[in-house]
């Protein structure tokens, strides 16, 4: 694939990033269901479909396991709603029939939100980054120095949240890190449906054709 000037001047901050399914319809109202209305049992549901995210992206591993995270909220957020979904899900998820044999272990106590951001929803990406730069931290490099991590999260949009995580994650010392969400957001040039694992986010934007996501649906 031809790619342009600056993803070749840039480094990804995520190796690969895989995807259950498309952010619509049903897939779309169990994740509002979870989050906004506080449904807790969607999150079996969900967190089979991220197994078979997490799967899919398991051939690429190394050897040692990479420790699971998922993207946490900030303290006044997780007060409100009560739970962090991403955390729920990633529960599920590890007791999927997809991940059967695959030793992984959830790790909530490495990565905080340390600030509040605003919503994302409108912004442009300079503002999303500019919105979410400097709002995670890592309480615990000693557990991601020399490790992979596999960072989870309920749906990818932009890909601008999940990247600051895994720069600070790399910044604290973890080798690589790969994302695995239940759902992304499509664009609308985008083709789907094709079982292959979506690209890193710089070179997704830049690239001179549209890549597939990581699908079952």
């Amino acid at each position: 694939m031809a790619r342009c000037g600056a993803c070749q001047r840039l480094e990804p901050m995520f190796a690969r990033a895989a995807a259950y399914g498309s952010y619509e319809g049903g897939l779309r109202e169990l994740i509002h269901l979870l989050k906004y209305e506080q449904v807790r049992p969607s999150a079996s549901v969900l967190g089979r479909m991220l197994g078979e995210a997490m799967a899919m992206l398991n051939p690429l591993f190394s050897q040692i396991s990479p420790l699971v995270i998922p993207v946490p909220l900030h303290a006044a957020k997780l007060r409100q709603r009560g739970f962090n979904q991403s955390e729920l899900i990633a529960r599920a998820a590890l007791k999927a029939p997809a991940l059967a044999g695959i030793s992984l272990a959830l790790h909530t106590s490495v990565l905080e939100r340390a600030r509040a951001t605003v919503s994302q929803t409108g912004l442009t990406r300079h503002q999303r980054r500019e919105n979410i730069r400097g709002a995670f931290r890592v309480l615990r490099p000693e557990e991601v120095a020399g490790r992979d991590v596999l960072l989870v999260d309920d749906v990818f949009t932009t890909g601008t949240t999940v990247s600051e995580c895994a720069r600070v994650l790399r910044k604290a010392g973890a080798q690589r890190v790969w994302v695995a969400t239940v759902a992304r957001v499509l664009r609308p040039e985008a083709s789907f449906a094709v079982p292959e694992i979506a690209s890193e986010e710089v070179e997704e934007e830049c690239s001179l054709e549209p890549r597939a996501m990581a699908a079952t649906v």
